[in-house]
């Protein structure tokens, strides 16, 4: 059967650009690590690879969610345990204003100032500003004060809540959200009743035994109780969201690793076997050169 030179060449040119082919894309899948590098190459692992990549990135973005989260907890946490540390001195000062049988009108007169630098910190904590600006304890009106002073206004009645108890969710894992802020609603009751037992330390020679300053003490000592159960209760709260957030942070931790275990059975290159392959394909393109240029320097006149 004799062959054309046109049909040998034709074949000789398929079979050397199919090895070429062959060695250039195993040395990009060398080169980039990755066994799949368009998704002709095996649709099947491409869907699944697409499919881990996603919840790769979604996983992510929880764990991101996760640690701002966590960031504003540990501040809120951190304001109101200044404002624990403010109501018990606060607290301290009444008890002892309330004995008396051992405290003078001179004693209650040197107290004022306690009260008022206490008060001061407390709506100084109460409308602190995170980095951006945002007011922190207002609710979502983050823009707003959360709690404002009207100097016009009868003492006792001075300081008003103009926040709101709305809530700041962050999306944290597949149908889990947690509430990123916290509000001081309640605490203006408190301050007002500070401002006005310092109404009534300012009356001259007042004295904790008379009954109008007595009862006005003893309703700012519950008051103080009431209050440092509230705030503390918030930072319990605080405290039990921050463990729950360590624990999702933990887990998509895990399920990050199984992503990124999957991905790379599925998506990454065998070097073995690659380089097995891409031995095997040089040798049969230099084997197809040799043939190629061998047979194309035969003629009939080789067998005369």
């Amino acid at each position: 059967m004799r062959i054309a030179t046109s049909q040998f060449q034709a074949s000789m040119n398929r079979s050397l650009a199919v090895n070429q082919d062959k060695i250039s894309k195993l040395t990009e899948q060398m080169a980039s690590g990755n066994a799949v590098m368009v998704p002709s190459d095996d649709p099947l692992t491409n869907v699944r690879i697409s499919r881990l990549n996603r919840e790769e990135a979604q996983v992510g973005q929880y764990r991101a969610n996760i640690d701002a989260v966590k960031i504003r907890l540990q501040k809120n946490e951190t304001f109101l345990t200044s404002t624990v540390g403010d109501i018990n001195q606060v607290r301290d000062l009444l008890v002892w204003a309330l004995d008396g049988g051992s405290v003078t009108p001179d004693d209650l007169q040197s107290m004022k100032q306690s009260l008022v630098s206490l008060r001061d910190s407390m709506l100084y904590s109460a409308n602190v500003r995170d980095a951006e600006g945002r007011f922190v304890f207002s609710g979502t009106l983050t823009e707003t004060d959360a709690i404002t002073f009207d100097e016009n206004a009868a003492a006792g009645s001075r300081y008003s809540y103009t926040g709101n108890d709305g809530k700041q969710e962050v999306v944290v894992g597949n149908g889990i959200s947690q509430t990123a802020n916290v509000n001081v609603k309640g605490l203006e009751s408190f301050l007002n009743q500070i401002d006005a037992t310092l109404e009534g330390l300012a009356q001259p020679g007042v004295s904790s035994n008379d009954p109008a300053m007595h009862a006005t003490l003893k309703a700012n000592l519950v008051g103080a109780d009431e209050t440092l159960n509230l705030v503390s209760t918030k930072i319990a709260d605080l405290g039990g969201a921050q463990n729950i957030m360590a624990t999702l942070a933990d887990n998509h931790a895990n399920v990050s690793l199984s992503n990124q275990m999957a991905l790379t059975d599925l998506g990454k290159l065998d070097y073995g076997v690659a380089a097995t392959d891409f031995n095997g394909y040089n040798v049969a393109l230099q084997s197809t050169y040799k043939a190629y240029a061998k047979v194309s320097n035969l003629s009939l006149f080789n067998v005369l």
